[in-house]
């Protein structure tokens, strides 16, 4: 799920960066440097699986993982899926350059809606509680990070508009293949290693 160069105008370009920048800023408050090997796993993760595409009519879609990403790092998603992004622009030139601040804010966006998300199972004691909102969480960066995707695509005028409206429907079965993978790991994680999910409360500011 990336936007490509050469689609979206100089503004919507110049507001993904300020935006990025912003959420990065943010979200990489306080940092401590134990974060860096965990940050680097999850980054790798959502690297790899970003590559491998498959293609549904006018698009390609692959696994995403932001919502993987976001219930092991929890605000640290941003920044891990923003590097990310930067090194496949750079490397593979998956997107490009100029989108690499747009493409932070789809993806990595939706990494910190999954996250909130993901933060309510504490409101809740029932069995499986993990894999629910952990498949919840999943969903859910797959359709606001979409939904992210689609706005910027309307930005360009109604030619993109049908194009917008398949990318979205081509992401429903990802958007459910995401849950369920999302909401296995986390259960897993759980089950053998809980430290490594996200706690319920942000870093402190």
């Amino acid at each position: 799920m990336h936007i490509s160069e050469g689609i979206l105008q100089g503004p919507v370009l110049a507001a993904g960066f300020a935006g990025a920048a912003l959420i990065a800023a943010a979200t990489m408050r306080k940092l401590d440097m134990e974060e860096i090997p965990k940050i680097s796993v999850i980054t790798s993760v959502f690297f790899v699986a970003s590559l491998i595409k498959v293609p549904i009519g006018p698009t390609s879609v692959h696994l995403i993982l932001n919502g993987l990403v976001a219930v092991v790092l929890g605000w640290r998603a941003f920044p891990a899926i923003m590097l990310g992004i930067i090194l496949q622009a750079i490397i593979f030139g998956h997107g490009g350059v100029t989108v690499i601040g747009v493409n932070s804010v789809m993806l990595g966006g939706g990494a910190l809606v999954a996250y909130m998300v993901w933060q309510q199972r504490h409101r809740f004691d029932f069995a499986r509680r993990e894999f629910i909102f952990g498949a919840m969480a999943g969903a859910t960066a797959t359709i606001s990070s979409g939904l992210v995707l689609a706005l910027a695509l309307l930005t360009t005028g109604e030619a993109f508009g049908g194009v917008a409206i398949a990318v979205l429907a081509a992401h429903v079965p990802i958007m459910l293949i995401e849950g369920a993978v999302v909401g296995a790991a986390a259960e897993f994680l759980n089950r053998v290693k809980p430290e490594m999910l996200a706690g319920r409360n942000a870093p402190s500011a």
